[in-house]
């Protein structure tokens, strides 16, 4: 980055129409408008005194804000170096700095705030201040533990990741540690520790700071704001330079950030804000809808058009998602826009109530497989959910069967750290070296579950808030529930078999990171869209999430539902399950937000489509991985030992058991394989595993029985697969093409 202001406009690189690298960049100005909407090319055309742009989800605002400064550049109106675009994320401010090369506008400066801010800060500080600007610390949590220690609070990994962002939070929002008691008393937020232990800790990260000349990305604003505060010499620079400004995303912005504009405009109108209220769904980091909503009483002025033409979606879609913001209340849903579909019409959404969550998992799973197979590309595809908690059951589902997938946002579930720390003490309990007298007790009555809550120390009763403590206790409640499952269907099954158990599963989903379904929360999946979306989950505790209380924050839940939808661009499918695991009691039900909009209100006597067509009733699938815990205990089928590592049971075979693997069968397999994989376009482990070659090329089977009786080898991909495997086993060439899946 480089420390100086932008040079002048005529030392700008340009690019001429008959540019070679943009082909495509538009002749005049008003090609430029070429393709607008009528509401796309008012805000283009807006180029004088402060506009507000109201922009529903799918209505090409990127479009109409980055039109509207590559016309005012071609006009003559702006000059490209005077023009700052702010936005949220580096990749808004990447694609918008490349839309705006494209329509031949190069010089426009496109940054995030942060991006922006430090910028600034680096030039100016040898001025403002003298010397160096001090150094930007990457990481603050290490020193937040330190002022936690100065201070006698004791804070575990998770509760110091919370307080981290609980003093993130009271910087943005400008508020000091001697308010910030008062502060989240007034706005009613939960403090992941007490308030005046925070308020300790945020003093003593202060000074530790101040004594070790470092600064953080928080302070970058802060600074910023103090500088053009406190030096009108430099903030009349920086006003010679930045004339125009449009505010991406201005939903989101923090009162931080707005102070910050404030000063950058220094009193002048020409500003252009693009957002939506209803799209508000960050109020936990600081940001707010105040300044859009109020964007007309501080300028009474502007000039506004509302952009409601949505482009992304099917009508069917589109209609949905007015339908959940139209019960909408508060503030934001006054300012709510009525999106108007424009694509052709399409399928209707699903809404799907399942038994059980492991149902819910196989049936969405089994109807994205049906996706693929009519040719949607899986990355395409997205599975939307809550919390990070609930991915596990859809990896593993998936991993049934062999769709790739990707999680954002997160680690994969076996990957999360205190996943891994949980399994690291179940696996010491598990050899005996922990079987203390608690745990007997535990034990007792053959609760595997009970034995697993012992040796985590869970405690079923979540703790208050929200945060990373809270993600903790939810993944550790999968754990749990896991555990309560597998139980279930091995009565008798210890702690090594359940250990066995898990390594298997986290072998399954540890595959390499490959282009497939994207495992998603809906927070995450802001700003992304796709041709398929399965929102699930969506019962009431979920959503709205147990710990959303005042009605403010119901609201706020009630948006992320509408965010959810809003992703979809032709398939949806939106689901909840009656109990957590199989066979429980029904006690749950569809979210409060989708009152209304579903076909039907009742709950259904299992698990059963609910579509504008009515209710297919039927018993919930029970997913491959749970037919394979069925089957009992797994024993060398060399020694007759019995076999809880998850790579002795694929072989069924202890490790140190003799191998008879036939070493031409595999490596028939091996080729096989390969050009399975490159047919479907896939990794070669969603074909089989190593492992599962080896169990083959070791029994040999000489029929569809003994063939699916190797682990790994489920009905669906004896379907499939069968025929071929048992003919390169018997010597001969594979009898044709796969089967369809079912």
């Amino acid at each position: 980055m480089t420390a100086a202001p932008q040079p002048p406009p005529s030392s700008q690189p340009s690019l001429s129409p008959e540019s070679t690298e943009f082909p495509d960049v538009p002749g005049s100005a008003d090609e430029v408008l070429a393709g607008l909407d009528p509401e796309q090319r008012e805000v283009a055309t807006a180029l004088r005194g402060p506009v507000c742009v109201l922009a529903g989800a799918g209505t090409g605002k990127t479009r109409a804000i980055t039109h509207r400064i590559a016309y005012g550049v071609r006009a003559g109106v702006l000059q490209p170096a005077s023009v700052l675009a702010v936005t949220f994320t580096n990749r808004a401010a990447g694609e918008m700095r490349g839309r705006l090369r494209q329509l031949g506008a190069p010089g426009v400066q496109a940054r995030t705030f942060h991006s922006a801010a430090l910028r600034q800060l680096q030039y100016f500080w040898p001025r403002a201040v003298g010397g160096e600007l001090p150094r930007l610390l990457e990481r603050k949590v290490q020193l937040v533990a330190e002022a936690a220690a100065r201070t006698r609070v004791r804070l575990d990994r998770n509760e110091l990741r919370d307080v981290t962002g609980e003093l993130e939070w009271a910087k943005v929002t400008q508020t000091a540690p001697e308010d910030y008691a008062a502060a989240i008393a007034k706005t009613g937020r939960d403090a992941p520790r007490d308030p005046a232990e925070i308020t300790g800790i945020y003093r003593g990260y202060e000074q530790l700071k101040r004594d070790r000349g470092v600064i953080d990305f928080e302070d970058v604003l802060l600074l910023t704001v103090g500088v053009l505060q406190d030096r009108p010499d430099i903030a009349e620079q920086v006003h010679r330079q930045y004339q125009h400004f449009v505010v991406d995303e201005y939903q989101d912005v923090s009162p931080l950030q707005q102070r910050l504009l404030e000063l950058w405009l220094g009193g002048r109108d020409s500003l252009c804000v693009v957002g939506d209220a209803s799209q508000t769904i960050y109020s936990f980091t600081g940001a707010t809808p105040d300044h859009l909503l109020d964007f007309r009483v501080r300028h009474p002025e502007a000039t506004v058009v509302k952009l409601v033409r949505d482009y992304r979606s099917t009508p069917q879609v589109v209609h949905l998602a007015n339908g959940v913001l139209a019960q909408a209340t508060g503030r934001a849903a006054a300012a709510r826009l009525e999106l108007v579909a424009q694509r052709e019409a399409g399928p209707e959404p699903a809404f799907t109530e399942y038994a059980d969550e492991p149902a819910e998992a196989e049936g969405t799973a089994r109807h994205i497989r049906r996706l693929i197979d009519a040719g949607v590309a899986p990355s395409s595809i997205a599975v939307l959910y809550r919390i990070n908690a609930q991915s596990e059951v859809y990896e593993q589902a998936l991993a049934d069967r062999s769709v790739p997938y990707q999680l954002r946002g997160a680690e994969r579930f076996f990957e999360r750290p205190e996943v891994r720390e949980a399994g690291v003490k179940l696996r010491g309990a598990a050899v005996g070296g922990k079987n203390d007298a608690m745990l007997d007790e535990a034990g007792r009555d053959g609760d595997l579950a009970a034995q697993v809550r012992a040796v985590l120390g869970w405690s079923p009763e979540p703790p208050a808030g929200s945060g990373t403590v809270r993600d903790r206790w939810e993944s550790l409640a999968a754990l749990v529930r896991l555990a309560e499952d597998f139980g279930r269907a091995r009565p008798g099954a210890t702690l090594r078999d359940l250990v066995g158990e898990l390594a298997e599963r986290a072998a399954a989903q540890h595959a390499p990171t490959v282009e497939g379904v994207t495992l998603a929360s809906l927070h995450a999946a802001k700003g992304l869209e796709w041709d398929a979306v399965f929102l699930v989950g969506l019962t009431e505790g979920m959503l709205p999430i147990t710990y959303a209380k005042t009605p403010e924050q119901v609201e706020e839940e009630r948006r992320l539902l509408y965010v959810g939808i809003t992703r979809a661009r032709v398939h949806l499918s939106l689901s909840w399950a009656l109990s957590r695991s199989p066979g429980g009691r029904a006690s749950r039900g569809p979210s409060r937000f989708l009152t209304g909009l579903r076909p039907g209100s009742g709950r259904g006597g299992g698990a059963g489509v609910v579509s504008q067509g009515g209710v297919e009733r039927g018993g919930a699938e029970r997913s491959a991985a749970a037919r394979r815990r069925r089957r009992g205990p797994v024993r060398c089928r060399v020694c007759g030992r019995t076999l809880t590592d998850a790579g002795e049971i694929k072989l069924m075979r202890c490790e140190d058991c003799p191998s008879d693997m036939d070493e031409g069968v595999y490596e028939r397999l091996r080729d096989w394989r390969a050009a399975q994989a490159r047919q479907l376009g896939q990794p070669a482990y969603c074909v089989f595993t190593d492992k599962t070659l080896i169990a083959i090329a070791e029994a040999v089977p000489a029929n569809e029985q003994e063939l699916s009786v190797i682990s790994g080898v489920g009905k669906r991909k004896l379907d499939r697969y069968g025929a071929d495997v048992l003919d390169l086993c018997a010597g001969r060439e594979p009898s044709g093409e796969p089967a369809e899946e079912p």
